[in-house]
């Protein structure tokens, strides 16, 4: 990085050692470090006129760091602004369009933000499906999250969580059936299927009389 700081800001290999640098640090767990260098990375894109598609890639590199660091309001934004470019950019039926609308809602659904997740969601999940296919690992990726923020939510009603049961038994099936029983995938599918039937069935199971 030194060999390239006193080059000017529109050298290629000074801002391809600035992302080299973030880079560096992000994966040596220097987060706060490497959010200065990111940060500073993506203000000299932006004054460089670089193209949108590169501008959200450094956003994308932003916002894994912001994640790292639990700054996870940040995070959503900045995925926010990923997801809306590559729909402004590509449309619906974009892969990059469908991945970040994933990633989004993954963080709206940490955030709490369930209505928002849910909403984006049940936009995007049938384009997966239409583009990408039942059994592409996104799409089975989405419908988890969504099942997510349906279970998770407080004020889920019983007819929220049998969706959310049902559309896990689903992917589950899916999963199992392409990926086997032994994928990441498949596995955290079916830790949410437990996890959401867990919670259908108290909310199924009467309470005691004077428990109240």
């Amino acid at each position: 990085w030194k060999t390239y700081v006193g080059r000017p800001e529109m050298d290629n290999a000074r801002c391809f050692a600035i992302n080299v640098l973030g880079d560096g640090l992000f994966v040596a767990n220097h987060c706060e470090d490497a959010l200065t260098v990111r940060e500073a990375e993506l203000s000299m894109e932006r004054r460089r006129g670089a193209s949108e598609e590169h501008i959200l890639a450094v956003q994308g590199n932003l916002a894994a760091t912001y994640q790292k660091l639990r700054r996870f309001e940040e995070t959503s934004q900045m995925l926010r602004d990923v997801y809306s470019g590559h729909l402004r950019l590509h449309g619906e039926e974009n892969i990059q369009t469908i991945s970040n609308a994933n990633n989004y809602a993954v963080s709206l659904n940490g955030l709490q933000r369930f209505e928002e997740a849910k909403a984006l969601l049940r936009k995007m999940i049938p384009v997966a499906r239409r583009v990408l296919g039942e059994s592409n690992t996104i799409t089975l990726r989405m419908r988890k999250v969504y099942a997510a923020a349906l279970y998770l939510d407080t004020g889920a009603t019983l007819d929220d969580l049998r969706e959310a049961v049902e559309t896990l038994e689903e992917a589950e099936r899916i999963a199992r059936r392409v990926l086997g029983g032994t994928h990441p995938l498949t596995s955290s599918i079916d830790e949410a299927l437990r996890n959401a039937r867990k919670v259908l069935r108290a909310r199924e199971t009467p309470s005691p009389p004077g428990s109240a």
